[in-house]
């Protein structure tokens, strides 16, 4: 398999001379690996390992059809480039670490850097922030912290759309009644208190030329972007939870599972996961392949009062 994937790459590349579209000649990927980034567990986390990804997120692009890899952190950049050329895509999940100081920040910029690199070079290589992953990449791209403090902590909200969103690349496909509902019911799950509102995206000319708005909400006082899309790089964000109708079961506000909910949730995925197969990279062997899935590790159960019902574990 490995072998057959570079051999039509390289045939690909000899057709199209590497211009800018030549990722689209490639036959499509169907076995996605994408990496999930692992961070620093939160505070009152009892479990003796120090860094977790949610279990939901692995399930979230599962039900895609994508298989995953934790990049865990505090590893060298040897380590992370070679894991970069291993995947076909990378999620930056939700969470409550520091997006400038922490380790995820500081690995997340080593992929953001490795990702900017590839698709320059025609490698289409993808990337979704969800929530925190959101914030980051706005740091990513900008080098600042332009978040700003909103009342959105356990709340569902419609999305407003912004003119042209429903033909952007993410949405176009979606079906209808999926867009009607996100558009006019309370199905995106919110838990952030911090958020990038329109009047700081608009002053800062780097997040506004690099990001076209897709969405935005309001908490009452402040609107701010609930998704966006880069304008020439496969980047996808979303403030919002779309992983947690399907997979999460606190008891809590902010938390809605009808069919609606669960349905936008699928599509996000298959959207990241079907952007994921125009990508190639691959492992060296089948052997490195399997010691890196997250097939290898077991989630942990931490209880239905939990803020995540499993969590995956590393040291």
């Amino acid at each position: 398999m490995y072998r057959q994937v570079l051999v039509l790459a390289v045939f690909a590349a000899i057709q199209c001379g590497f211009p800018a579209s030549c990722a689209r000649n490639l036959p499509l990927n169907y076995r996605p690996i994408i990496g999930i980034l692992a961070q620093e567990k939160l505070e009152d986390d009892p479990h003796p390992n120090g860094t977790y990804i949610a279990a939901s997120y692995v399930k979230y692009l599962e039900s895609a059809g994508a298989r995953v890899v934790p990049i865990r952190i505090n590893r060298t950049r040897e380590e992370y480039e070679k894991l970069f050329n291993a995947i076909n895509g990378l999620l930056l999940p939700g969470g409550n670490v520091d997006i400038e100081k922490s380790q995820f920040a500081k690995v997340s910029r080593i992929f953001y850097d490795l990702a900017m690199k590839a698709n320059n070079d025609s490698d289409h290589f993808p990337i979704w922030g969800t929530c925190q992953g959101f914030q980051q990449l706005t740091v990513l791209t900008s080098n600042k912290n332009l978040l700003t403090l909103t009342d959105t902590k356990e709340v569902t909200l419609p999305l407003t759309f912004s003119k042209g969103a429903k033909t952007s690349r993410l949405f176009k496909k979606f079906p209808k009644d999926v867009l009607q509902s996100l558009a006019e019911e309370n199905i995106t799950s919110n838990f952030h208190s911090w958020s990038l509102s329109m009047q700081n995206y608009s002053a800062n000319a780097e997040l506004k030329r690099f990001y076209r708005v897709l969405t935005t909400n309001t908490d009452g006082k402040i609107e701010f972007i609930s998704t966006m899309e880069a304008s020439h790089y496969p980047f996808y964000a979303v403030q919002w939870h779309p992983e947690k109708s399907p997979f999460e079961w606190i008891d809590k506000s902010g938390m809605v599972h009808t069919s609606s909910a669960v349905k936008a949730s699928f599509y996000t995925a298959q959207f990241f996961v079907s952007e994921a197969m125009k990508n190639h990279h691959h492992f060296s062997s089948q052997i490195e392949e399997k010691n890196a899935l997250i097939y290898n590790y077991q989630p942990f159960f931490n209880g239905l009062d939990s803020i995540f019902l499993q969590n995956y574990y590393f040291d």
